[in-house]
């Protein structure tokens, strides 16, 4: 069905000054594909079931608005202790120069847009089409868009266990810099994967990242998203898992005037696990949601999604997840958590989980509170000469822990719990 004529012309507005980027068979292919599905859908609205939360205008006007550089070292990238790659993109486009050698042991790596230029490659079977299944039951235009219109990425084929994390650091270095990236992930039977990705990236950030992992491969995820404050970002996370393979991934929000994250994650094979995580913190002109969809579609598989938030000063946050148990999906083990810790009355936390279960021997639940801090532990703090901010950071750690819980790898988990840290120190001075 083609979106109303209203969303066709906005549609029509964004694209009148873009062009799809030159390349070989394969991508034009997929790049012109996306572009048919983008005119479908249309652009994202208030309208919209899953947009009603979350105002989508500055992530589909032209332009994208200005966004102020943070000055100075005050809130370091990070993951400086993690034995790492690093491969550096600057307002979206690689800096080869920044980034270390490609090489790495059972990992092959390519740019994007260099692979884009032939005729024929691995990634034909991948770019655009788990983003493709990723459109129903819920549109997801803007992945559509970038799908289209990515010019930069990595592509990924992992064959085995490398020695190292990949380390995707995003510099931002132009107030009005608008970046469009899609990386490409295929992990072999039995191999094993960490990404790690960083920094505010643009003023105005669209990121896609397609993950296929085979049977009884491991792939795990860390995100940190924060320093410069006005950027604005959407990203979309699609995953598909075989049998007895393993997704983990985490993502920590802290700044951002609006930030959308979305994973889509398919469990398609027997005995499969997927967890999917998040820490946001913000404060004032903050606006953060977090949209996940699972899809249980094979027997005996484990979905988590634990999800926390800290707001105050005025701040949003908001969760929408769903886990759906397709028919046949016996023995099904589906959990869901959001919550948000509110500091003061004008911040605000909106939520809806949901469960749908065509298939009858599951254990399956969700649920999502908010509230204030535990006066009777700031008491009992305080009782024993801790400040009282101090103590308020203290308790916040805490509340974060299950998500932050969810990292596998103790040296990262440390590592968010700094970053964390840092944060509220910050802003206590």
């Amino acid at each position: 069905m083609a979106a109303p004529q209203a969303k066709q012309d906005v549609v029509e507005a964004r694209l009148s000054a873009l062009t799809l980027p030159e390349g070989g068979k394969w991508i034009t292919t997929a790049r012109e594909a996306a572009l048919r599905r983008l005119r479908t859908l249309g652009l994202p609205d208030r309208r919209d079931e899953y947009w009603k939360f979350t105002r989508p205008d500055t992530l589909v006007q032209a332009n994208a608005p200005e966004a102020a550089l943070l000055q100075g070292a005050e809130e370091p990238e990070g993951f400086d202790a993690v034995n790492r790659l690093k491969l550096v993109f600057v307002d979206g486009v690689f800096d080869p120069k920044a980034s270390d050698d490609l090489a790495l042991d059972g990992v092959r790596i390519e740019r994007l847009s260099e692979a884009a230029k032939t005729d024929i490659h691995w990634a034909r079977d991948l770019y655009g089409v788990l983003e493709e299944r990723g459109q129903s039951p819920v549109p997801r235009s803007l992945a559509a868009f970038n799908t289209a219109f990515a010019s930069d990425g990595m592509l990924i084929h992992v064959t085995g266990r490398p020695s190292k994390a990949i380390n995707l650091i995003y510099i931002h270095k132009s107030k009005t810099s608008d970046a469009v990236l899609h990386h490409v992930i295929k992990l072999e039977t039995g191999a094993e994967l960490t990404i790690l990705e960083s920094g505010p990236a643009a003023a105005r950030l669209n990121k896609v990242m397609e993950v296929e992992i085979a049977d009884e491969a491991t792939f795990h995820h860390i995100c940190t998203q924060g320093r410069d404050h006005e950027r604005r970002a959407v990203t979309h996370l699609f995953a598909r898992l075989a049998a007895q393979s393993t997704f983990k991934s985490f993502t920590m929000t802290a700044n951002g005037k609006m930030t959308r994250n979305e994973c889509v994650i398919e469990l398609t094979g027997d005995d499969a696990v997927a967890h999917v995580a998040g820490a946001a913190m913000g404060d004032g002109d903050f606006h953060q949601d977090d949209t996940v969809f699972v899809t249980h579609d094979a027997l005996r598989c484990e979905s988590r999604q634990v999800f926390k938030k800290v707001l105050r000063k005025g701040a949003t946050g908001v969760f929408q997840g769903k886990i759906l148990v397709k028919p046949g999906a016996q023995k099904t083990d589906g959990y869901q958590i959001s919550q948000a810790l509110l500091l003061d009355e004008d911040s605000q936390f909106l939520a809806k989980p949901e469960l749908e279960i065509y298939a009858d021997d599951v254990a399956c639940s969700h649920g999502s509170t908010s509230g204030a801090i535990d006066e009777d532990a700031l008491y009992y703090l305080r009782a024993r000469g801790i400040p009282k901010s101090l103590a308020t950071d203290l308790l916040t750690l805490s509340f974060l822990a299950e998500a932050v819980e969810e990292i596998e790898d103790e040296t990262l988990r440390e590592e968010i719990n700094g970053q964390l840290a840092g944060w509220l120190e910050r802003r206590r001075r």
